[in-house]
């Protein structure tokens, strides 16, 4: 979805968001964004850590048998 976007696209973002938002603003939200995104991966590695002793699980028992 984002791979068509180029070096022109994400400065017209930049320029737009400094706008909207002004210089005071936006540290703030970068930081916001930044933990939001720190949270969602560490959700996801969880998830994905605990679903895989569950798929192993089955393979033991059915090796031990």
């Amino acid at each position: 979805m984002f791979q068509n976007i180029g070096v022109p696209g994400l400065i017209l973002i930049l320029v737009i968001a400094l706008i909207i938002f002004g210089p005071s603003k936006l540290p703030e939200l970068g930081k916001a964004v930044g933990s939001t995104l720190k949270e969602f991966k560490k959700s996801t590695r969880d998830l994905v850590s605990d679903e895989e002793p569950t798929k192993t699980q089955p393979e033991k028992e059915e090796k031990a048998i």
